[in-house]
């Protein structure tokens, strides 16, 4: 059945705006009833009168069956999307950080009330990473998820690498064409990844886990020893997260810049591109790429999850029931690069092994084998000034 959608829309940046321009070029069963705003003064392209400061406007509607939340405030977000959903209307959302903060909760509300909250535009823009784990993947034994989860970075470190940019010169490019924030560090500091990394191990392996407890560590401290180190050994550098089951019934998360070759699938993987690695015990490998930024791409994805309300489509969560057994760990070794500035610092990590030393006048590091609890336990003296650490695989 094709339900016809009335639409209230919180926010009107550069998705919202994305989100528009798509939809009056398509014929849709669907009416966009009222945009909710934060500053009114602001000149819109859109008549004035669809837009308000209100938000009763849309909760308090009753013929408004749908809600689309597009606003950075995740904490508002929350209770936008708690409010709405408790108020029998759908939503969709594109806040990543909202939806892994409070996925839990938010799948219990849907489940108690009958209704449905989409979130495919919150993970790798117009990937459609969400919908295929839950359909394609739901009856898979997944080895690992990992991939490019974040535009603004990757667009940084794709300058940096192929047109030997520097990392402020690449950053501030970056802003300029709005992949990147005037803050970037929820980019550039691996937070925005470990949101999204969250949603995904949840529809891979059903489980919930607090972004709060999955390491991050991004390429803010990324210098040019490191980049001429990976230029030596013909590696570049990419930001990636990580899920990965091991054990049979425990799942490894983790956001760390890695060293990868060429023969890596996500080594030509540039700019704001995103890229997925799936490795399944059946299906084998399995690789999505597409746009990760940008307001067309993000609502592409929005309004694939607006067309599927149409037909009454909701996350079934299947993964989640069976999962009891499955548990969060951070009890994993890895091999990494550390460059360090005191030997001090190098003496207060714990390495298993260390399999390459270089001590230069101004550049020191060791790449040897170190458990994840570890860097987790130490992540405050990993992150001085001086330091930088990535994965690396020999």
């Amino acid at each position: 059945m094709n339900e016809r959608l009335i639409i209230g829309i919180f926010g009107f940046g550069v998705v919202g705006q994305g989100l528009y321009d798509i939809i009056k070029t398509k014929k849709l069963n669907l009416e966009i009833k009222k945009f909710v705003i934060k500053n009114a003064d602001k000149k819109r392209t859109l008549p004035a009168v669809l837009f308000t400061t209100d938000a009763e406007a849309i909760l308090g509607d009753e013929e408004i069956n749908t809600v689309v939340e597009l606003i950075d405030d995740a904490d508002a977000a929350f209770e936008i999307t708690k409010r709405a959903l408790k108020s029998g209307k759908n939503v969709v959302s594109a806040n990543k950080k909202m939806i892994a903060s409070h996925l839990e909760e938010l799948t219990r509300i849907q489940q108690e009330y009958g209704t449905s909250l989409l979130y495919e535009g919150a993970v790798c823009g117009s990937i459609p990473i969400i919908r295929n784990l839950e359909e394609y993947y739901d009856n898979e034994l997944l080895h690992s998820v990992s991939g490019i989860f974040n535009g603004s970075s990757n667009y940084i470190l794709s300058k940096i690498f192929n047109d030997s940019q520097s990392y402020d010169v690449a950053l501030k490019q970056a802003q300029d064409l709005g992949f990147a924030e005037t803050d970037p560090i929820l980019d550039v500091g691996g937070f925005d990844p470990k949101y999204k990394l969250a949603i995904v191990a949840s529809h891979a392996y059903g489980i919930y886990v607090n972004p709060d407890d999955i390491l991050n560590i991004g390429i803010d401290k990324l210098d040019d020893r490191d980049i001429r180190f990976a230029k030596e050994k013909r590696f570049k550098i990419k930001l990636l997260p990580f899920a990965k089951e091991i054990n049979n019934n425990q799942v490894v998360l983790y956001v760390l810049p890695r060293f990868i070759t060429s023969d890596n699938i996500l080594f030509n993987v540039e700019n704001e591109n995103n890229g997925v690695l799936v490795k399944a015990a059946f299906a084998d490998e399995q690789f999505f790429y597409g746009k990760g930024a940008g307001g067309h791409p993000t609502g592409s994805a929005v309004l694939s999850d607006i067309a599927a309300l149409r037909y009454g489509y909701r996350y079934e969560y299947k993964k989640h029931l069976e999962a009891s057994q499955i548990q969060y760990s951070t009890n994993y070794k890895l091999t990494v690069y550390f460059r360090y500035a005191e030997e001090a610092t190098l003496n207060q990590l714990q390495f298993d092994s260390i399999v390459e030393r270089f001590y230069g006048q101004d550049f020191k590091y060791v790449i040897g084998e170190i458990n994840l609890q570890e860097i987790i336990a130490k992540k405050d003296v990993i992150n001085q000034t001086g330091n930088f650490i990535a994965e690396v695989l020999l």
